[in-house]
């Protein structure tokens, strides 16, 4: 795991993002390798990772033969063409202009991922790979560890579970969810809906934003009212014509 922290110090609320499928309408490998002109081979590897036909290990040595002779220009230019959710920007600054941090933690390289500090997150946190160095062991940001980070983050600000917010879409971020109240599933996989506080469907991450603040301003545990969320997530992918949205490299971990 590799880590970006921001200086510690006091906030009212910790906001913790995944990115792929989150932030990120895709992942982060696909974006890399549409960028470097090999997009099918990037879709191979996270379709054999998806399937389990590959290992970490393996699917992080393919990427970084793929990357084997990008520059940072070349990454900057598939961090920008990428297709993130609307409102990214602005919500950041709504949080920095409250006091509040908002941090990222995802399984997708962290020299991807780091990039977002430039448009307003605090810190970010992902996998430990790093382009023309030597693949290191246990490379992987796990699931495990969002919770853990996310444990340490608030510790550091002197914050209590009920003054973060979590946003994901996939199993990666279930054992997060699972240890806070005020969660908000962002076009979210039926087994993080299911546990989600809330649920947002659609483009604009800022309406999420607003979703997790409303469950902070309500002043109740937002896993209440998580049965009645995940019967309406079930109604909205059972309409004619939907379904649910794909996510990404944090799909399963």
């Amino acid at each position: 795991m590799t880590a970006n922290p921001g200086s510690d110090g006091p906030g009212r609320l910790l906001h913790v993002f995944d990115m792929d499928g989150t932030l990120l309408q895709g992942s982060a490998t696909i974006e890399i390798a549409r960028q470097l002109g090999v997009l099918e081979v990037g879709r191979a590897i996270e379709d054999r990772w998806a399937r389990g036909a590959i290992s970490d290990d393996e699917f992080w040595q393919t990427l970084l033969e793929i990357c084997a002779d990008a520059d940072e220009e070349d990454i900057d230019a598939a961090f920008h063409s990428a297709p993130w959710m609307a409102g990214m920007i602005a919500t950041f600054a709504d949080i920095r202009e409250r006091g509040e941090d908002a941090i990222v933690i995802s399984q997708s390289p962290a020299f991807f991922v780091s990039r977002l500090e430039r448009w307003g997150v605090t810190e970010t946190y992902g996998s430990a790979v790093e382009i023309r160095r030597p693949l290191r062991a246990n490379a992987t940001l796990s699931a495990d560890a969002k919770l853990v980070i996310t444990e340490d983050a608030l510790a550091r600000r002197g914050l209590e579970v009920h003054e973060c917010i979590a946003y994901g879409d996939s199993s990666s971020d279930l054992s997060l969810f699972a240890a806070l109240p005020h969660t908000v599933g962002v076009n979210p996989r039926p087994a993080l809906a299911a546990l989600a506080a809330r649920t947002y469907v659609g483009g604009d991450i800022g309406e999420a934003y607003r979703i997790g603040r409303a469950l902070v301003a309500g002043g109740t545990d937002g896993r209440a009212a998580m049965a009645s969320t995940s019967s309406e997530m079930a109604r909205t992918f059972e309409e004619p014509g939907k379904s649910a949205p794909s996510a990404g490299r944090d799909v399963v971990g």
